[in-house]
């Protein structure tokens, strides 16, 4: 599914007045979706002490909206430089890599390790290693020789392939109590947040959102392809080496800060091109990111508030991104 089919005269040409007053209507709209799944998340069912349940909800809140934020722009950073709607950073193995660095820190130093470690020192391990992961595969096999990118994807599902299966190994062999702290540990939940890995998290979301806002009149011409964005004096190379650091960071900050959301990309970067109806970045990196939060503060409020279930949300954005994902492969495959 390229993106160069996708794109069609009125989308790729000049802008008309009533092009520019519908995109400001559909911001404005997602805008007060997000405010609205925000306050819901915050004041639905709210007694006791306002001030202290205030505090931990805006908290979640916050981390909320910076993963969110991190994992729209990521995903659709990526559906730009691979020309491909149906793939998302995941696929390049950072989920894994998350799981074998904690399954082995249970392996070989037991749960205990895990559960009682600094905070911002696993945080700062497991950026760390996601990012040198990525730098890696980046300069090896997209960096001088300027090889086909789909090599890239191919050895990133090659090494996330490589990680579940060392995971799965050595889960085997750990103690059944601590596998157990494990596999709570494995789910994203945005109950346990640091407040200052959420900070610096927050910073680190927005200076590279900010990297990514002067990149994306660029980022529109990448997506029509590598010779046409040549053609129009835009440096392919340069720019998709970019957008991969910063996916990058994006996707080892969120992961590293709350666990692994695999297909929240996938539905934000996607919803977000249908409801805009346009491939503009500079539409839809916002759109995508108060998606996320519509989904993400949205979600949790149900479960939460109406449902009153402790199901973990990753669960439920896994299984409704998943069967959307299906649904993308069976209309593209009937075109």
């Amino acid at each position: 599914m390229n993106l160069t089919n996708m794109l069609n005269a009125p989308k790729a040409g000049i802008r008309t007045p009533e092009a520019v007053r519908r995109e400001r209507r559909v911001l404005l709209v997602l805008a007060g979706l997000a405010v609205a799944a925000v306050a819901g998340f915050c004041f639905i069912g709210l007694v006791g002490n306002w001030e202290y349940a205030l505090g931990i909800r805006t908290r979640k809140v916050a981390a909320m909206v910076v993963v969110g934020t991190a994992i729209a722009v990521s995903s659709v950073l990526f559906q730009t430089v691979t020309g491909n709607l149906i793939l998302t950073p995941g696929i390049m193995g950072f989920d894994q890599l998350f799981v074998l660095v904690q399954t082995l820190i249970v392996f070989l130093f037991g749960a205990l390790a895990l559960t009682s470690a600094d905070p911002r020192l696993l945080f700062a391990g497991q950026v760390a290693a996601m990012v040198l992961f990525a730098g890696g595969l980046y300069r090896s096999l997209f960096g001088r020789d300027r090889k086909d990118l789909f090599v890239l994807v191919l050895a990133g599902i090659v090494f996330g392939t490589l990680f579940g299966s060392l995971s799965s190994l050595a889960a085997r062999l750990i103690n059944p109590n601590d596998f157990v702290v494990l596999q709570d540990s494995l789910f994203a939940g945005f109950n346990q947040v640091d407040p200052s890995l959420l900070g610096l998290s927050a910073v680190v979301v927005a200076a590279t959102a900010v990297w990514t806002a002067r990149l994306s009149s660029r980022l529109d011409v990448v997506a029509l392809g590598r010779d046409y964005a040549l053609n129009l004096g835009v440096g392919h190379a340069s720019v998709v080496n970019q957008a991969l650091v910063v996916v990058a960071v994006l996707v080892s900050v969120a992961t590293a800060l709350v666990g692994p959301l695999t297909f929240l990309g996938l539905l934000a970067a996607n919803l977000a091109r249908q409801l805009t109806g346009a491939f503009r970045h500079g539409l839809l990196l916002p759109a995508a990111a108060l998606l996320s939060v519509v989904v993400l503060a949205g979600g949790q409020t149900l479960l939460e508030r109406v449902f009153g279930m402790n199901t973990a949300l990753s669960v439920i954005i896994n299984f409704a991104g998943g069967a959307y994902f299906i649904a993308l492969l069976i209309r593209e495959t009937r075109r």
